[in-house]
């Protein structure tokens, strides 16, 4: 754990005393549990988000995807009598497929992320609600799926399914990405695309994996989406998810110029935008807030990302010139002394 992730564990502890203070409900144990079962379920599409930024890249279309894919899985297990084991896998090729479209549409054609990504956020809400004609999609009466919901809804010794879920791919993913060649990669073409390049690395292979494994993170957040709310409004299901991603990365110290982060910090950065969240139900803040609290989060973020990194960038710069200036004293000849 790094310096930014002790300083945002320490918030984390300070906004939960205080909450605790002003509304003890925020201890009971269903409300730890609530919250900590968002944080799984949003957790793993921000830690896929943070791979495509540590890129430098951009992920727009995360909350259209969550809406297209519960669609698609809900109806596929639920109205066409799709085995869940086979719709789940059906899922995650189409979000290696998306991803790998999204890659190669950034790297070959030289397109900005943010424009491939957008265009993904308004083609993938269109083919979802096409797909439904607008209409909700959800279980029948009656219908379950008891080893699908146990494993996504469910509980285990207390702790929610999804929370068990997150551990396990956080897990896996700071492996990759902290202690892997590929991540040292994905940290080199973050930092300089062009250096990484000459060094030898193939930065638009280490690009294009980084949104597959974007989108395969999404398409397991769907899951646990689509089988938490049990149905799905293609028109409004997931908006604005991609924000929660993207704060919860920029917080956790994923810089926006890429090469930067760790996920330690994306993890701790959900957590305090659900302990956010849950401040304003539990103080009575307005709903409709909630956006200006997520809008206010992520330019806080984003700005004290920025100026810490003038500061460090001053601070390097001046032990730099302390140290040619202390070099440059030593080489000087003492009176008397012939060099």
């Amino acid at each position: 754990m790094n310096k930014k992730d002790f300083g945002l564990l320490v918030l984390i502890l300070a906004v939960g005393a205080v909450v605790a203070a002003l509304n003890p409900r925020f201890l009971l144990p269903i409300n730890i549990s609530n919250t900590s079962n968002l944080v799984g379920l949003f957790g793993l599409s921000a830690i896929g988000q943070a791979f495509v930024i540590i890129t430098g890249g951009i992920e727009l279309s995360v909350g259209s995807m969550i809406a297209l894919v519960g669609v698609l899985f809900v109806d596929f297990i639920a109205t066409r009598g799709v085995p869940w084991p086979v719709a789940l896998v059906l899922m995650l090729i189409l979000g290696v497929l998306v991803g790998l479209a999204h890659g190669l549409l950034i790297t070959k054609l030289k397109l900005q992320p943010f424009v491939v990504t957008l265009c993904g956020l308004l083609i993938y809400r269109g083919i979802a609600r096409f797909y439904t004609q607008d209409a909700t999609a959800g279980f029948g009466f009656g219908q379950d799926f008891p080893l699908l919901e146990q494993l996504t809804t469910g509980k285990f010794y207390g702790i929610p399914a999804s929370v068990i879920a997150l551990t396990v791919v956080a897990t896996i993913m700071w492996v990759v990405l902290h202690r892997s060649v590929f991540g040292r990669y994905l940290y080199a073409v973050g930092k300089n695309e062009e250096a990484a390049r000459y060094s030898g690395i193939r930065s638009d292979r280490i690009v294009i994996w980084s949104y597959v494994i974007c989108q395969v993170l999404t398409v397991l957040s769907a899951i646990f989406f689509a089988m938490y709310t049990r149905s799905i409004a293609p028109a409004s299901h997931g908006n604005f998810y991609e924000l929660y991603a993207i704060a919860a990365a920029v917080l956790g110290g994923f810089s926006l110029k890429g090469g930067e982060g760790s996920l330690i910090g994306v993890i701790l950065g959900v957590v305090l935008l659900q302990e956010l969240q849950n401040l304003v139900n539990l103080l009575g803040i307005p709903s409709s807030l909630n956006f200006a609290v997520m809008g206010g989060v992520i330019l806080v973020g984003v700005t004290l990302d920025q100026q810490w990194g003038q500061f460090r960038e001053r601070r390097l710069t001046k032990q730099a010139a302390q140290a040619m200036g202390s070099t440059d004293r030593n080489s000087v000849a003492a009176p008397g002394e012939v060099r």
